[in-house]
């Protein structure tokens, strides 16, 4: 091929090049200017979308992710109108079979980390608990110190930082001590079979009535639960004005003490366990009556 046919075959295919772009040049400004509204229909969309959320969930890091999620999407859908304005259908197409192919298989890679993020979510719109608050799940309890996208972490109440995946919280029990306002404190008591049992009830509840930090609001109750081996027991219910742990573990405490000073002030007995031993083969004999039957029969 001499130096003429190649310029001429270069120039062809130049020619051809140039008319292909000539007639895709409308459709290639078309695209950018989509790919352009798009992106700031998204920037909008994710402004207005934030402030709207921020009323229902408290958690920043959730909020900021969501809206950027959701501003990637709306970018995206404007690619793809601007790549099937390009009669790029194809592309499209692949593109989609290969985001479905790696969605699907970051879906089983992460599938713990997918559920934790999902539970996160769910937890900032549901919002069972706030940092604050004091809560028991999976035999953890302690003080919310933060709710972030995997895991929520506890202040125990023994110094320790707990860090609780959100998957575990979101599908398991879970006890908030603060939401209600309220906490109450059950004591378990026992006194002896020989005491006036109508006596100890007043005794008891006139000991407790007075205490710093109960709720006056609510009635002080003694009920009878059972008989013990050595005793008569029952339950002292009372209700705290704070649902903070060391509110409630001072009222408890100083119920304790009050119950105590009571009963020794009026003769009240809160027996200690009784055992009562057997000896023989049969049992219902003495000590003193075995020993002597083995001396006895030592002697003969």
């Amino acid at each position: 091929m001499d130096i003429s046919n190649a310029y001429k075959l270069l120039s062809s295919k130049l020619e051809d090049w140039l008319e292909q772009l000539i007639l895709i040049l409308p459709n290639f400004i078309v695209s950018i200017l989509i790919v352009i509204a798009f992106y700031f229909f998204a920037r909008i969309l994710r402004s207005i979308f934030y402030r709207l959320i921020q009323r229902v969930s408290h958690i920043e890091t959730i909020n900021r992710l969501i809206g950027t999620i959701l501003f990637y999407i709306v970018l995206g859908i404007g690619v793809f109108i601007a790549l099937s304005v390009l009669n790029l259908n194809r592309a499209v197409t692949s593109i989609l079979a290969g985001a479905g192919i790696i969605g699907l298989a970051l879906g089983f890679a992460f599938q713990d980390i997918a559920a934790n993020f999902i539970s996160g979510v769910m937890l900032s719109f549901k919002r069972p608990f706030e940092r604050g608050h004091i809560i028991e799940s999976q035999d953890f309890m302690g003080v919310v110190e933060s709710i972030n996208l995997r895991t929520t972490i506890l202040n125990a109440f023994t110094g320790q930082r707990i860090m609780i995946p959100n998957k575990d919280i979101f599908q398991n029990p879970m006890t908030n001590y603060t939401v209600n306002n309220r906490r109450r404190v059950d004591l378990e008591v026992g006194v002896s079979y020989g005491d006036d049992l109508e006596k100890v009830k007043q005794i008891t509840i006139d000991a407790v009535r007075s205490l710093e930090g109960l709720n006056e609001d609510e009635k002080v109750t003694l009920f009878y639960t059972g008989f013990g081996d050595s005793s008569i027991n029952f339950t002292v219910r009372l209700w705290g004005k704070s649902t903070d742990q060391p509110s409630y573990l001072k009222l408890k405490s100083d119920a304790i003490m009050a119950i105590k000073a009571a009963y020794d002030n009026n003769d009240i007995m809160i027996p200690f366990p009784i055992r009562t031993l057997d000896f023989g083969i049969k049992g219902g004999e003495k000590l003193s009556e075995v020993i002597s039957m083995n001396n006895f029969k030592s002697k003969s």
